[in-house]
């Protein structure tokens, strides 16, 4: 990764950053920041796949596949899912990206709703994956039930722009990195227990809610791939066979469910992830 461009809105450790992206300083100014995260979002870890219906161990919600430098955009809304908290350390990471399913990286920007020392902890980030996560400061806080609205594009030369709103608000967010080895071949819109030495335990979150038809955001749980855009289930349907739309739910190492889509709208544009177990 050769340099960030960060949005008008964004304060930086420029001297920490630089160092990050080889030498190269990011534009930066006014009064958002970005915050180091310890916590990792990695690609879709596969446990096994039955046509378009896979299991995972770190993800949940859907992913549309295509060829080679296709995928161009995603869009995505959600609402900030509340978590119920006992005691332990717990993580979900709702976000949209591109790459990731069948690739090495993941361009994505999304939200968590976590247990931290048993308080409910909610905050923006993103990750440019295999470089670090960063928490964003939006100026504002995160909190359950908030609109989201994200998005990822591709751009010129190998660039990527994430940029997340979170409705309730009115506080935005975006940031440009160059991703060379980048496929775009993948769009996804994911629940995911992250990574720190492993797969984390997932904290009840009741049901996360995906789509136009949750949020009212419209517009949303689309992607364009060959210059086309359309809604997720546009792009076929989770059940045919052979079809570029994969259905995930997450499980744990012994194969319990963990978290669960209950099926697309109508219009293919709205869904809900279903909590059924911590894992990990």
């Amino acid at each position: 990764m050769s340099g960030f461009i960060r949005s008008a809105s964004l304060v930086v450790g420029i001297g920490a950053l630089g160092a990050l992206c080889g030498g190269v300083s990011p534009a930066s100014s006014g009064s958002a920041r970005v915050i180091p995260n310890a916590r990792r979002h990695l690609p879709i870890v596969i446990r096994e796949r039955r046509n378009s219906a896979v299991t995972s161990s770190n993800w949940s919600g859907y992913a549309v596949t295509a060829g080679r430098s296709a995928v161009t955009d995603v869009k995505g809304s959600w609402n900030v899912p509340p978590v119920s908290c006992s005691g332990s350390n717990q993580y979900a990471s709702l976000f949209v990206g591109i790459d990731g399913y069948n690739s090495n990286t993941v361009e994505q920007i999304g939200t968590d709703s976590d247990c931290q020392g048993g308080v409910a902890t909610y905050y923006a980030w993103y990750e440019f994956y295999p470089h670090f996560s960063y928490q964003i400061d939006l100026g504002a806080s995160v909190g359950a039930g908030d609109v989201i609205s994200a998005e990822v594009k591709s751009g010129n030369a190998g660039n990527f722009t994430v940029l997340l709103t979170d409705k309730t608000t009115g506080k935005s967010f975006s940031a440009t990195a160059k991703m060379n080895n980048a496929k775009r071949s993948s769009a996804e819109f994911i629940l995911e227990a992250p990574w720190s030495g492993g797969v984390l335990p997932l904290p009840n979150f009741g049901a996360a809610q995906f789509g136009a038809g949750y949020t009212s955001v419209s517009g949303t749980s689309t992607a364009t791939i060959g210059g086309s855009t359309g809604t997720i289930g546009s792009f076929g349907s989770p059940t045919a066979p052979n079809s570029p739309v994969q259905q995930i739910t997450m499980v744990t190492s012994g194969g319990a469910i963990k978290a669960q889509p209950l099926g697309l709208s109508s219009d293919g544009s709205s869904f809900q992830i279903q909590w059924v177990s911590s894992g990990p």
